[in-house]
C-alpha cells in the first residue's frame, strides 16, 4: 500500500461527530444519577405545608390533619377553656413553656397565635401515643377535678388545654407546637410560619 493521503476534513468530521454524540450518551447517563439526589414526590409532599379550613370547626371540637407523618391536632377553644388556663399553672411542669418547643410567637399562656384556635403536633412527649381531647370541663375517670385538656390512654400522661403537661406524669414536657399562620380568619397554615420559615 502507497502513501495514502489523508482527508483532514473527513477526520475533524469524525472527530466532531464522535465528540458530539459522547457528550450526549454522557448527559443521558448523567441525569438518572444526578435526579436520584433529589428528594422524591413522596418526601417533598411529606414535609411541604398544609392549609386547612377551619371554618366550621365549633367550641370544644377538633380536626386532626397529618404533616409530616405526625397528626397535628388543630382545637377551637371557648371562653370558659380559656378562663381555666390561669389556674392551671400551678399543676402543670412548665407553665412559662420554657423547656417545651413552640415558634416564638406561641410561647404565652394559651401557646397559640389566636388565643381560641390551638394548634399542636398530637404525639405525646412520653412514648408517641396520641393523646385525646377531653374538652369539657368535668370530673372524667382518671381526674376527678378535669379542667379540660388532652389525656394519653397509653401511660396516663395528662396535658392542659394548652398542651402544658401536669406535673409527675410520664410524659415529660408540653406537646409542640408546630410552625403555622393563619392567612385569614377561616384558613390556617401548617409547617411554615407568616414569615415562610419552616
Amino acid at each position: 500500500m502507497a502513501n495514502e493521503e489523508v482527508d483532514s476534513g473527513r477526520r475533524r468530521f469524525l472527530t466532531a461527530t464522535t465528540t458530539v454524540v459522547g457528550a450526549v450518551g454522557v448527559g443521558f447517563a448523567a441525569v438518572p444519577f444526578i435526579k436520584s439526589w433529589s428528594p422524591s414526590a413522596r418526601a417533598r409532599f411529606a414535609g411541604a405545608p398544609v392549609t386547612q379550613d377551619i371554618s366550621a370547626l365549633a367550641e370544644g371540637q377538633q380536626l386532626v390533619v397529618a404533616w409530616r407523618g405526625q397528626p397535628i391536632f388543630i382545637a377551637r377553644r371557648s371562653q370558659a377553656m380559656l378562663a381555666v388556663l390561669p389556674q392551671m399553672d400551678a399543676l402543670v411542669a412548665d407553665p412559662k413553656s420554657d423547656a417545651s418547643e413552640q415558634p416564638a410567637y406561641a410561647k404565652n399562656e394559651n401557646r397559640s397565635i389566636k388565643p381560641d384556635i390551638l394548634v399542636l403536633v398530637g404525639v405525646c412527649t412520653h412514648l408517641g401515643c396520641a393523646p385525646e381531647l377531653y374538652a369539657e370541663i368535668k370530673p372524667e375517670p382518671f381526674d376527678p377535678n378535669w379542667k379540660g385538656g388532652y389525656f394519653c390512654p397509653c401511660h396516663k400522661s395528662r396535658y392542659d388545654i394548652s398542651g402544658r403537661v401536669l406535673k409527675s406524669q410520664p410524659a415529660p414536657l408540653n406537646l409542640p407546637v408546630p410552625p403555622y399562620y393563619f392567612p385569614d380568619d377561616n384558613t390556617v397554615v401548617i409547617g411554615v410560619d407568616q414569615k415562610g420559615a419552616a
